[in-house]
């Protein structure tokens, strides 16, 4: 790792009671406003995975598209976008999952992967790991297998990040928070 974790935890501001009361929220906007500090983060994912064995990237609408086309820009790997309902356009495959806030629909384009292909996938924060998880069945659906699942940040409590490990999916974060850690 190019930095250490707690270099990283002091550019994550707490945003207490957002988006909902009790909820301390983890914004990474500091992150992507010091040039130095994104390019620390984009580092130590490209270190960990430029020899890695996996053929393309995914990244989670919308904060894992920050940091998945930068590392699938690196890394010279094909970018694949998983959506919110109704934003991308064609043939898709959907995908129920909850959150911590609630429920939604996770959506890809159904032509994005073949079977055989091996996935990297990367969203900004592991919670519930739900979005995560409606990734991973997306990817399988069309053949593909999850290399791991990447994000900057874990909150271990929530049990999203062991929910990927049971379903057999890596799981790596550069940082963890506990849930009323400041």
């Amino acid at each position: 790792m190019i930095f250490d974790e707690f270099s990283i935890k002091t550019l994550i501001r707490p945003v207490a009671d957002f988006p909902k009361p009790g909820v301390i929220f983890r914004d990474i906007t500091p992150l992507f406003q010091s040039p130095r500090a994104l390019r620390m983060v984009a580092d130590s994912f490209i270190q960990r995975y430029v020899e890695g064995e996996f053929s393309h990237i995914a990244a989670m609408d919308a904060r894992g598209f920050l940091i998945g086309s930068i590392i699938a820009y690196e890394l010279n790997k094909p970018l694949i976008l998983f959506r919110k309902h109704g934003k991308l356009p064609g043939e898709l495959l959907r995908e129920a999952y909850k959150t911590e806030y609630g429920e939604s629909f996770l959506e890809v384009q159904a032509d994005s992967l073949c079977e055989g292909d091996s996935v990297l996938i990367f969203d900004d924060l592991i919670a519930t790991g739900g979005t995560l998880l409606a990734a991973a069945q997306l990817v399988r659906r069309m053949g593909a297998k999850i290399h791991e699942a990447a994000a900057i940040i874990d909150l271990p409590e929530l049990g999203g990040s062991q929910k990927l490990q049971d379903m057999g999916i890596p799981t790596f974060t550069l940082t963890a928070f506990a849930l009323n850690e400041r």
